[in-house]
């Protein structure tokens, strides 16, 4: 018999690893990604202050189109950036959860640099 592995446990191992080493400030916030097989999710997170800054999703009702492919990922990216510049961040330290820079998440990123964040 042959046994997959389990992807989201692998994920997840990434994402610890990489949450020892990145943290958000109040000064710089961590802009944390989810991705579902549907829908993008994006918070700016204060960790100093265990406090989510700002959000957005794909799921929010006044959210045109799908989620679950670049296109989406890319508005949703432009919208984070547009509510955290609208709280006076300017600067954040990208958090992609673990998974890989390519694809939606690599779409989001763009997505929020060209909304006016710096990371």
């Amino acid at each position: 018999m042959i046994k997959r592995p389990d992807t989201n446990a692998q994920r997840m191992k990434r994402h610890k690893r990489v949450r020892s080493k990145v943290s958000g400030t109040p000064e710089c916030p961590r802009l944390d990604v989810f991705r579902s097989g549907k829908h993008i999710y994006a918070q700016v997170i204060d960790d100093v202050g265990m406090k989510t800054l700002c959000a957005a999703s794909s799921v929010e009702k006044d959210f045109q189109g799908p989620g679950g492919n670049k296109e989406g990922a890319k508005k949703i990216g432009m919208l984070i950036a547009e509510r955290a510049r609208a709280k006076g961040i300017e600067a954040v330290v990208f958090d992609r959860g673990g998974y890989l820079y390519h694809g939606r998440v690599k779409e989001l990123a763009e997505g929020a640099r060209e909304g006016g964040l710096k990371f």
